[in-house]
């Protein structure tokens, strides 16, 4: 059944309204019409199962058939700080990060980063950076549509992460310090921030200023990891220690 994220102000009662470009997503490619059903999911998470009424040009109205309670998201917040990559590789990331359970993904400009986007370009890149988070949410059956931030500098990423919680970073010369180790002694569950490279890795001094911050340098094994598949490791090993990969324990 199709599945389509809504607002909470456009539920009200037992209809549901859907607007934007998803009115056209759903009368002219899915070609839906009165009397077939769909899931709708609110700010919340809440599932509905809900039947077209009624189809306008701006708007398509839903009744509520049923409301369920599903909680598919990971018992923890994973905050995925990402080097920016050359091409459309960023995209590839968010999309196999939501699938894997991130929270919240945040494109960060490094001193080795090849791309070096205008604040203008940075906006219409998060637009399509967003809207791949949104596909791969629906696609996954998310309860929930992860964030993509605005493009942050390395040293405004560093002081986004809160007291107490667990950041770590691989890095090649973090002999002896394995994620698999570091996970294992966290005792505050509640949420973990990997800082990922772009291609060429981060610099001595960005690893210093990370340190400072209380960023552990972990390795992520004995093999060199390309910067679109770092991320996707490190969210795949932090979720199957810490998380619901692999079932709950």
């Amino acid at each position: 059944m199709a599945r389509f994220f809504v607002k909470d102000e456009q539920v009200k009662g037992v209809q549901v309204f859907i607007v934007g470009s998803d009115v056209r997503h759903i009368s002219k490619v899915l070609r839906m019409r009165p009397g077939d059903c769909l899931t709708l999911i609110d700010e919340a998470g809440t599932e509905y199962e809900a039947r077209i009424t009624q189809i306008a040009p701006e708007r398509i109205t839903c009744e509520i058939v049923t409301e369920t309670s599903v909680n598919r998201e990971p018992p923890l917040e994973v905050i995925l700080c990402q080097g920016l990559p050359k091409g459309d590789k960023l995209e590839l990331i968010i999309q196999k990060g939501v699938e894997l359970g991130v929270t919240r993904i945040i494109p960060v400009s490094c001193t080795r980063s090849v791309v070096q986007l205008t604040e203008e370009k940075a906006a219409k890149r998060r637009e399509r950076w967003q809207r791949v988070a949104l596909e791969a949410a629906k696609q996954c059956r998310r309860n929930k549509v992860p964030e993509v931030s605005p493009l942050t500098g390395f040293d405004e990423a560093l002081q986004l992460i809160p007291d107490g919680v667990l950041a770590v970073i691989p890095w090649e010369d973090a002999v002896g310090t394995g994620l698999k180790k570091v996970l294992r002694s966290y005792n505050n569950r509640g949420q973990v921030w990997i800082f990922i490279g772009p291609e060429g890795g981060f610099t001595e001094a960005e690893i210093e200023k990370a340190k400072g911050k209380g960023v552990v340098p972990v390795t992520l094994g004995r093999r060199i990891l390309r910067a679109e598949t770092a991320g996707i490791a490190a969210i795949t090993m932090v979720l199957y220690q810490l998380g619901d990969l692999g079932g709950m324990a």
